[in-house]
């Protein structure tokens, strides 16, 4: 094969590429840590968009007994220009919670205080029907069984959905449900828990009673599926 012909392939296939990418984009998660007492957790994502290339970042702050946004807990920007060559739009959520120092302080979020892993998901496609996961938390001593309930409705652009969680704890025979079983979210056309994760115990012994579920969705788009997270909090009694 000539060089000519060769490079006309190699050119083929890097604009395949580009637009396999295009036909969606997916979202880096952060764990941006919680309160010194677990009561209130943050946390982010990033990306840039397709096809415009524009990088964008929202953060949250919540509060994990209510597994709700705080008051005003939430921020997002999306660049106004394509993102440079070699940048992967991590800059903007940086910039972001700058900008809202205010609101990370508000509520003493520790960046320090990231997480400790009970579970970290390597399943690319989960079950439609919901997927049932088992961890332990090897601190406490207790094991956990956690249920995604997923309901899909409609199809196409009008396709929504919503789901909870059935969390059940050593022997518990009734779950605790997690999340909101009846909120309905447009274009969400699956749920996947990619990690479980529980606040450290501190030296007072403390802690280690704030779990959080991630969530990722996969949401319908223009030319394809985007991935965007949510986060399901659980205080332990």
């Amino acid at each position: 094969m000539s060089l000519k012909k060769r490079l006309i392939l190699f050119y083929i296939f890097l604009l395949t590429g580009i637009s396999v990418l295009w036909a969606g984009d997916t979202a880096i998660f952060v764990d941006l840590g919680f309160s010194p007492d677990g009561r209130y957790y943050m946390f982010g994502q990033y990306g840039v968009l397709s096809p415009s290339l524009r990088p964008w970042a929202e953060i949250y702050v919540v509060n994990v007994a209510t597994n709700t946004f705080v008051t005003n807990g939430r921020a997002s920007f999306t660049q106004t220009s394509p993102i440079r060559a070699g940048q992967d739009g991590s800059g903007i959520l940086h910039q972001l919670v700058a900008g809202n120092s205010a609101l990370s302080s508000r509520y003493n979020i520790n960046f320090q205080n990231q997480g400790l892993p009970l579970y970290i998901s390597r399943d690319e496609n989960p079950s439609p029907s919901g997927e049932r996961i088992t961890f332990r938390d090897f601190i406490s001593g207790n094991n956990y069984t956690a249920q995604l309930m997923p309901t899909i409705t409609g199809s196409g652009r009008n396709i929504s959905s919503r789901f909870h969680i059935n969390l059940y704890i050593n022997s518990q025979t009734i779950p605790h449900i997690i999340g909101a079983p009846n909120f309905s979210r447009q274009q969400v056309v699956q749920y996947n828990i990619k990690r479980v994760f529980i606040n450290s115990v501190n030296n007072d012994g403390s802690g280690g009673n704030s779990i959080i579920f991630v969530i990722e969705m996969k949401c319908a788009a223009e030319n394809g599926f985007d991935i965007r997270y949510m986060v399901e909090a659980f205080r332990l009694p």
